[in-house]
């Protein structure tokens, strides 16, 4: 269990924790756009590129063995991490990149896309454009006024014309955590495609992809301790081989003649070029690093700095919390102080070295359908305390002085 006492041991492992601006200590409370990396993923990186670099697969030299040796344990790694097999995991650049791919194979199954209101720009615009490409049409599953999914919506909208259910985990404005184990359960009831946006809860809570029994799972490095430019596509193996390629070129064949060409068997196949090597192995340390703490012990923690925080900004005036309560809610909370736009309530906090994002979240229906333009937003991680809690509050009740 994560005590105040044991993060503030644990952030001694992060080099940038330790950064002072004008004398003040950083206070980062922006984990749902990225994460700080602490001495253990820098390092492995370090080591690659001092010991280990050469490029995988191609090589019979000791060198390229020791590499893809490397390459091949990470993403055994992170297999075990969400109980999929090795085959089934593939690495790309970002969620983005793995819900893009998803779209451009995907495009040919049933006749409706269904979605939610809270879904992020990455799992919504891909599927607007293969609606739009393909003659598709998409419904949104509502949200209720208490920011929670509506459930009873998700039961009208999942039908037997759904080909493909794309759903977030965790709504990364809201922080509102969603039964993706019902949608997804409704979803298969009905033959559809299940994909579930990872990328806010795979970093922060036990995921095990077949409790969820979801065809496709993505999820992002950076939002995990890992380095940037590295991602990953969960695809059940039987799913996957049935797919043609996104990428096409260098590894991802099996034989090539002038006349065409035959793919290479999982994972390779989804895999062209030299991959971000580097990156998967920098993730299978972030991995091994949160493995250590328990994913559990994480999402636990995260809950108790919710209670905290939201229970201090009750004591300031004028404060709108879109939260749905810590028992449906990750560790993110979004608000407004009133007359005061968000992007200025964060250059304020910004003053004393607190980062929080104020914008709208790459949630821009969501934001509409609220009726505001955006919200400040907090989120949580690991290596956050209590102490950074208090500290924002007073930030906070400084900046509604500034803003009268």
């Amino acid at each position: 269990m994560l005590t105040n006492e044991k993060v503030t041991e644990l952030r001694k492992d992060f080099p940038i924790l330790k950064k002072k601006i004008a004398n003040k200590p950083l206070v980062y409370l922006d984990n749902a756009a990225s994460t700080q990396k602490p001495e253990q993923v820098i390092g492995a990186l370090d080591t690659y590129y001092r010991e280990d670099n050469a490029n995988i697969h191609r090589g019979v030299y000791k060198l390229s063995e020791m590499a893809t040796e490397k390459y091949n344990h990470a993403r055994s790694t992170i297999a075990k991490f969400i109980n999929a097999q090795f085959e089934e995991i593939i690495f790309t650049r970002n969620t983005t990149e793995s819900i893009n791919l998803l779209a451009y194979t995907l495009e040919g199954v049933g006749k409706k896309i269904v979605l939610t209101e809270l879904e992020h720009h990455s799992n919504m615009v891909p599927w607007q454009q293969v609606a739009k490409h393909f003659g598709k049409k998409i419904e949104y599953i509502k949200v209720n006024k208490n920011f929670t999914l509506d459930y009873e919506d998700a039961e009208k909208k999942i039908d037997d014309e759904t080909g493909i259910l794309a759903i977030g985990h965790i709504s990364n404005a809201l922080g509102t955590i969603n039964d993706v184990k019902k949608l997804v359960k409704l979803g298969k009831s009905h033959g559809a495609i299940t994909i579930v946006d990872g990328a806010q809860s795979v970093p922060h809570m036990p995921v095990d992809v077949k409790e969820i029994g979801c065809d496709y799972l993505a999820f992002s490095g950076h939002k995990m301790l890992g380095p940037t430019g590295i991602g990953v596509l969960y695809g059940r193996k039987e799913l996957l081989e049935k797919h043609r390629p996104f990428n096409y070129g260098g590894d991802m064949i099996q034989e090539v003649t002038y006349q065409g060409a035959t793919w290479n068997k999982l994972p390779m196949k989804f895999e062209a070029g030299t991959p971000h090597i580097a990156g998967a192995i920098g993730l299978g340390a972030a991995v091994d690093y949160l493995q250590k703490i328990g994913m559990g012990n994480i999402h636990a923690w995260e809950k108790r700095l919710v209670k905290i925080s939201l229970e201090g900004f009750k004591k300031i005036p004028g404060i709108a919390i879109y939260n749905p309560g810590q028992k449906d809610s990750s560790g993110i909370i979004s608000f407004n102080l009133k007359d005061a736009h968000a992007h200025d309530v964060a250059q304020v906090l910004d003053d004393d070295n607190i980062c929080i994002r104020g914008g709208h979240h790459c949630a821009m229906p969501l934001m509409s359908k609220l009726g505001i333009a955006g919200t400040s937003r907090a989120s949580f991680y690991l290596y956050n305390t209590e102490q950074e809690i208090a500290i924002l509050m007073k930030g906070l009740e400084k900046a509604q002085k500034v803003f009268g």
